[in-house]
């Protein structure tokens, strides 16, 4: 891993905390345990950029599936979910009226009922990994394990 901070100095990144966030294909920022950003840049051959998206989302997942269990509200940027519903600042809808929710050119997006809503950049999208896995998570208990 590369570190293009402007002073280059150790960082650390707690993987159960941090909020990693992808600006192009092998740019990442990462908040370190101070809240400073960090901007790394994944070169091909050191190919570590899988690597981070593994270790937070086995850190996080759990976590953000056992607060939905419990009722509770998650947030990333400004998506939120719930177990009964998702949305943004400018829509709101229940899961079970979601066909798919994908990332179409750089922007995370809602269907329902053939209609296609924008729910934010997926760059500015904190953990947009672990936001995918939960709404897989969600999708599959809503289609019966499917």
């Amino acid at each position: 891993m590369i570190d293009k901070t402007p002073v280059n100095r150790p960082h650390v990144v707690r993987y159960d905390t941090t909020s990693v966030f992808r600006t192009s294909g092998t740019i990442y920022t990462l908040v370190d345990v101070a809240g400073e950003r960090v901007v790394l840049h994944d070169e091909p051959e050191a190919g570590w950029g899988p690597e981070v998206r593994q270790a937070v989302t086995c850190a996080q997942l759990p976590r953000a599936v056992a607060a939905l269990d419990a009722g509770e509200r998650l947030t990333f940027g400004d998506i939120w979910l719930t177990r009964e519903m998702t949305g943004s600042r400018k829509v709101s809808v229940r899961w079970s009226q979601v066909q798919r929710i994908e990332i179409r050119n750089g922007t995370v997006e809602l269907s329902t009922a053939g209609k296609r809503h924008a729910l934010g950049p997926a760059s500015e999208i904190p953990n947009l990994f672990v936001f995918c896995a939960v709404v897989e998570r969600i999708h599959r208990d809503f289609n019966g394990g499917v």
